[in-house]
């Protein structure tokens, strides 16, 4: 799984969409949100959604950052006017929210809604299911009052219907407990159906059956955008607050969005001395996390992953993209280059290493010139094919390339290649 974060305005649009279906009727949900952009102003907006100059307003900015009204950059309970003046004010502006600068370029309109009561609901995956939190005292101190929220799982074979909700409804009031387990089942549905990998509303209020959410943070799993695409609608994945997407970046996500196969690529350091190429999401973790806790962590140049047995030619753009960025500028002592991943379960690796090399081959002399050492670790369908023949291309081509399969653990591989750079330990 690939979890990625979208916009609150999105979430609360796929929701309003699928909302009445999966509770059959039981929770009732307006979706009365806008977007707020710099090509589309809220007086262009209110054009269309009336209620935005009838209705007193929530403003906030939506762009995958939360405590916004510490930050100074949320605006309750005002009107149309009060609204338009501080869009106005804030739009393009430069904010820094912890240790990061950012534009503000979207943000999220809707009704202001008065809380007699604050509920916090989350869901979140695991590996044998889910775990559902919640808490009837929810808010922005939820964190620090976590000894509140009451957390059960649901098996990853479980129906919802099955499960027992009392523990987790057990602080409501009986008027409550019937209204709340009929929305926690429907959005929990709402949450497998619909593949999300996080789902968090905090807080929100419930009453006479309409499901307010006040804020909502939600991550896809976006390899299932093929399954989904119709009932995410035109859901977009932004990138991180303060984070500008490179050209490079941008190529693979356009690849990625074409593919049912996933491809990312965040581009951490250019001038770093260590490169990953890794296959699945799991592994991409396990050698990053690996590279900074043996002392890299300021060299790592990349973090990404390519899965879900992509294409010869998808993996020959994927390569070559990284190769392009990795040998722009020379770095005293050389680079190194990671290709792992873990042991795949149907990802033809023979396949993908032919995307590989012909990559390589593209770049032969530029590695050299860049006294790039290339450290390959790979298992799965395939693979002593293609450890055979990237092992191959690596003589044929002269370069300086070390090939290992499974019986190699990847942290291993990892400790190989830093050591071997230099000034490695």
């Amino acid at each position: 799984m690939a979890q990625r974060g979208i916009r609150e305005y999105d979430a609360k649009n796929i929701l309003a969409k699928h909302m009445k279906k999966l509770s059959k009727g039981t929770v009732k949900y307006r979706g009365k949100v806008a977007l707020v952009t710099p090509d589309t102003s809220i007086a262009a907006v209110a054009k269309k959604k009336h209620w935005v100059k009838t209705n007193k307003l929530t403003v906030k900015p939506d762009q995958l950052f939360g405590k916004r009204g510490k930050h100074g950059l949320l605006l309750v309970n005002v009107t149309y006017d009060e609204a338009k003046d501080w869009l106005d004010e804030k739009m393009n502006s430069i904010v820094e929210v912890g240790k990061v600068k950012g534009k503000l370029t979207h943000f999220l309109v809707q009704p202001y809604v008065e809380l007699d009561k604050e509920f916090y609901l989350a869901f979140t995956g695991y590996q044998d299911g889910d775990y559902i939190h919640f808490s009837s005292e929810g808010g922005v101190d939820i964190e620090t009052n976590w000894n509140k929220v009451t957390t059960i799982n649901v098996p990853i074979d479980a129906k919802i219907e099955d499960i027992d909700l009392t523990p987790i409804l057990d602080s409501v009031s009986s008027e409550d407990e019937k209204g709340l387990k009929d929305l926690v089942t429907a959005l929990y549905l709402f949450y497998r159906k619909l593949q999300f990998g996080f789902l968090e509303f905090n807080p929100f209020t419930y009453r006479d059956g309409e499901f307010f959410p006040i804020d909502t943070v939600a991550r896809l799993d976006d390899t299932a955008q093929y399954l989904c695409h119709e009932k995410w609608g035109d859901t977009e994945f932004p990138a991180p607050f303060g984070h500008e997407l490179r050209p490079e970046e941008q190529y693979i996500e356009d690849l990625d969005e074409k593919s049912g196969s996933s491809l990312k690529l965040t581009v951490l350091n250019p001038h770093g001395r260590v490169w990953t190429m890794v296959a699945g999401g799991g592994a991409s973790v396990i050698y990053a996390d690996t590279v900074v806790d043996l002392g890299f962590g300021d060299e790592l140049a990349t973090y990404g992953e390519y899965s879900g047995n992509p294409t010869t030619e998808e993996t020959y753009d994927y390569a070559k993209t990284l190769l392009d960025l990795m040998t722009r500028e020379k770095v005293e002592g050389g680079k190194v280059l990671l290709i792992g991943g873990g042991i795949a379960n149907f990802t033809d690796v023979a396949l993908t290493f032919d995307g590989i090399i012909m990559a390589l081959e593209d770049y032969a002399d530029k590695i050299k010139e860049h006294d790039i050492k290339i450290y390959i670790r790979r298992g799965g369908p395939n693979y002593e094919a293609g450890l055979a023949k990237i092992r191959e291309a690596g003589k044929i081509l002269d370069l300086d390339m070390e090939v290992h399969g499974p019986d190699m653990h990847m942290t291993k591989v990892v400790s190989i290649a830093l050591k071997n750079l230099d000034g490695g330990n």
